[in-house]
This record gives C-alpha cells, structure tokens and sequence, in this order.
C-alpha cells in the first residue's frame, strides 16, 4: 500500500466508526483513528447520546484508547485521522494529546450545514473572557497560585 492508499485507508474507517456511531443512535456522525508508523493505535466514535457525555466526541474517545493502550498522556509522532473536522475541544486535546496532524473529512462548514454549531464555539473563543456567552469570573487567585507553585516545586512532578 502507497502512503496515498494509506491515508485514504485511515479516513476510510474514520468514516466507518462514524457512520457507526450515527446508525447505532450512540452519537453524531464522528469516528476517528490515531496512527503511528502506519499502524491503527487507537479508535475511537461519538459516543455522547449513549453516556450522557456531552465530551464523548470521536476524536477525545481515540485519544483515550490510544493513551491507555500505550500507557502513555503524549502522542507524538502520532497523527489523527477524523470524519469531520475537530470543534474546539476536540482541537485543543489534539494539542494536549501532541498529535503531529490533523487529516478530516467533512468541514466544520459542512457540520453546520446539518446542525451542528462548531463555528459558533470557535468564533466565542476569539472574544475576550468578558464577551462571551459562559461568564468567567476569577475567584481565590491567591490562594490557587499557591497550589500551582506548590506543584511546580514537587521534585516528582511530572511534565507533560
């Protein structure tokens, strides 16, 4: 198999676990895969509407398999393949995850398209704390500043 035949493969079964997750009524229509050296390492699909987890998209669901599978919280050296392109929470692991790339399917424009509303978290998180819809008010900050510092100087501490 070339590296094109490759990637299509990946998207291909991206594409399978989310039609699973959409004709099961366990989720939206949203399956990923996580890839490393051209072998599957983690899969994952929405599984929002089955556990009531409004965080069970596809993309967080293959980071966890992968992660637990390699006993491991970082993926680099390790790409994603997903049906449709990551919201904003779904980025945001990628980038803790430390995914190296990013291959999607369908576009956030066209999620819209069918309902879903990615494009409206992306443009509230370009406005400041103030602006957005979710108030945000500090509290403690103190008192939480101590319980950062007290971690970073933890001679145990794990970087991640």
């Amino acid at each position: 198999m070339n590296a094109s035949e490759s990637t299509e493969h990946f998207m291909r079964r991206a594409l399978e676990l989310g039609r699973h997750a959409a004709d099961t009524g366990e989720g939206g229509p949203f399956g990923a895969v996580i890839v490393r050296d051209g072998n599957i390492v983690g899969e994952g699909w929405n599984r929002v509407l089955a556990s009531n987890d409004p965080t069970a998209h596809g993309e967080i669901m293959a980071i966890r398999d992968a992660c637990a599978q390699a006993g491991l919280v970082n993926l680099e050296g390790c790409d994603i393949y997903t049906s449709g392109e990551p919201c904003p929470m779904c980025l945001g692991a990628i980038y803790w995850a430390r995914l190296r790339h990013v291959y999607f399917g369908f576009s956030i424009a066209d999620a819209e398209r069918v309902g879903f509303d990615d494009r409206r978290f992306y443009e509230e998180l370009t406005l400041p704390a103030g602006q957005r819809q979710v108030g945000q008010t500090q509290l403690l900050g103190e008192e939480a500043c101590s319980v950062l510092d007290a971690y970073f100087v933890k001679s145990d501490r794990v970087p991640y």
